[in-house]
């Protein structure tokens, strides 16, 4: 959150050229008569050069045992914008009494100067141009900026991001002269959002109503029409185009038989050219190192062309597993999915699991349920009814649906949904419950409690 326009746009004004040099050369006196400088004033050519338009930066070299240089002008550290080549720099020291082990380092031309033990920190000053705009000029900017589609841009926070918002509304009504009520309802929305938006989080209506003196059921119309704000107005211009996705397998039903169908006809099909197994014979005039060359290359293409007809195979196999576990799944529905561990599926198939964790990657199945991941097939199991498993994406689907179904003004608990589940036959602990609720992203019973 941005606290101010200038900061807004990166933009802080910086303090007079002079007033940086006389600072530095007041600086300087007073570590000199504090006995902490052994250098002179710095010469002449040095304090032009620090009376210019600030193309100049210096280096200045502290110890003050993590505390703050009180001493520095404010306007010197807004400064710390742009960096600008470092030239010979003046020596300047802290002038508060108290810090007894400053120590600095000076470098004036050719003369070195005597130093102090190395110190703690660096702070670099520079100095940046002057704007040719002024605070006023640069707050008409952003409220032209702001006037932009869609409203509600260049805003800080939400509370002026819903106020544009509202203002282009109020604007827009006045435009087409519609007196149907909308404008009470704008001209209570604006005071809510404007003088008490942080109530209206805490759902105080009473509170609110009783603030802009106006009925609960003015206050209702005005919450209804804020819902209708876009509280992120830029992202509609972010959206990202639905990915479509191509099955690689489908499973379909033939009689009493579920077939297993690879999409491979955009796959092309892989071969070897023959003139190349010619350059490997011996009657051919190529030399030797040439023909082991080809010889070793070819090799890799054939193990490589075996590789992808395995990997089909494996797929092919693993999708006839799923079949053979999941039927009442593609008969029946999503609720009839059975828990499967991938481990199980590699046993039956004589390979390892990561094999089977390969091979299902990023692969899609059309069912007559829909299109599925391959991955969505396999789950752990919680014990479900009559000693059975449950999967546990159904588990879940079954806790969203019990808060769906729920009472706004009296939502369940977790501990109520875990003795529901558990009077279903599902052994299902409280804290189970509150962890796939929170992965589903749904909000605690208190947040999800609507007052009447």
């Amino acid at each position: 959150m941005i606290a101010s326009e200038e900061e807004l746009l990166g933009i802080a004004p910086p303090a007079a050229p002079e007033a940086d040099a006389q600072t530095a050369k007041n600086i300087v006196q007073e570590a000199q008569a504090l006995g902490l400088a052994e250098t002179a004033d710095p010469p002449e050519s040095d304090a032009e050069e620090l009376s210019t338009s600030g193309e100049i930066a210096e280096t200045v070299d502290l110890e003050n045992n993590g505390e703050t240089i009180a001493d520095l002008d404010a306007g010197l550290e807004k400064e710390l914008i742009a960096e600008t080549p470092i030239a010979e720099a003046a020596p300047i020291a802290a002038s508060d009494a108290a810090r007894t082990e400053t120590s600095f380092s000076t470098r004036s031309g050719d003369s070195a100067a005597a130093t102090a033990p190395a110190p703690e920190r660096a702070v670099r000053v520079t100095a940046t141009y002057k704007p040719s705009f002024t605070a006023a000029d640069l707050q008409e900017a952003l409220e032209v900026v702001r006037q932009l589609d869609p409203p509600g841009v260049a805003c800080r926070d939400l509370r002026e991001c819903l106020l544009c918002q509202l203002r282009y509304h109020q604007a827009q009504l006045a435009l087409h002269k519609n007196g149907n009520g909308t404008v009470q309802i704008l001209q209570d929305a604006t005071a809510i959002v404007d003088h008490h938006l942080r109530a209206l989080q805490n759902k105080q209506h009473k509170e609110i109503g009783k603030a802009i003196a106006r009925p609960i059921e003015a206050v209702q119309q005005a919450l209804d029409y804020i819902r209708t704000l876009d509280p992120r107005p830029g992202l509609r211009y972010n959206k990202v185009q639905a990915r479509l996705i191509e099955p690689d397998v489908a499973f379909i039903k033939h009689g009493d038989e579920w077939l297993v169908i690879m999409n491979d006809e955009d796959l092309p099909q892989l071969r070897l050219n023959p003139a190349y197994k010619k350059l490997v014979t011996r009657d051919g005039t190529n030399e030797k190192s040439t023909r082991d060359y080809v010889k070793e290359r070819y090799k890799s293409a054939i193990q490589l062309i075996k590789n992808i007809e395995q990997r089909k195979q494996t797929i092919t196999k693993v999708c006839y597993c799923i079949v053979a576990r999941q039927q009442d799944f593609l008969e029946r529905g999503i609720d009839q999915l059975k828990p499967m561990m991938i481990k199980e599926v590699a046993e039956e198939i004589g390979v390892h699991p990561s094999t089977v964790s390969r091979a299902v990657a990023n692969k899609y199945a059309h069912t007559p349920q829909g299109v599925f991941e391959l991955r969505y097939f396999f789950s752990e199991s919680v014990q479900g009814p009559e000693g059975g498993g449950t999967s546990l994406l159904i588990l879940k689907r079954r806790v969203k649906k019990l808060i769906e179904e729920e009472d706004p003004s009296r939502p369940l608990t977790d501990e109520q949904i875990t003795r529901i589940l558990q009077s279903q036959g599902i052994q299902v602990t409280r804290r189970t419950v509150a962890k796939y609720r929170e992965d589903m992203r749904i909000p605690s019973t208190h947040q999800r409690r609507v007052k009447k």
